[in-house]
């Protein structure tokens, strides 16, 4: 398995709304968001929201097949769930579009014991 870490922007007045739908995948939408992240070969899935003088950050760690390539699969699948996280948050509260690459990492550290 292979994990990688990536902290994406929320687009200004999108917090709540970023918010709102990660309580909706997590609550009613749960077993959507199970099946859509195992279709896209995802093991484990963290994210976390920071907070900073900046703006608000989601950190996300991905792991699985090809956890890169995930957003990209969402940005183009026609699976309703998958459409509505594109929509609503990879494309709604962080702007993100298919032609994008993901934020790219240096990693200094991977420790594990």
């Amino acid at each position: 398995m292979t994990a990688i870490t990536f902290a994406v922007p929320i687009l200004p007045g999108k917090t709540e709304i970023w918010k709102e739908a990660i309580t909706e995948m997590m609550g009613p939408r749960k077993t959507e968001h199970n099946e859509s992240r195992r279709r896209m070969g995802v093991t484990r899935e963290v994210a976390c929201l920071q907070q900073s003088p900046e703006g608000d950050y989601v950190v996300v760690c991905l792991e699985g097949d090809d956890p890169a390539s995930v957003p990209s699969k969402y940005l183009n699948s026609d699976v309703p769930f998958d459409r509505w996280f594109a929509e609503t948050v990879l494309s709604g509260t962080h702007g993100m579009d298919a032609s994008q690459p993901l934020p790219q990492n240096q990693v200094f550290v991977d420790w594990r014991a």
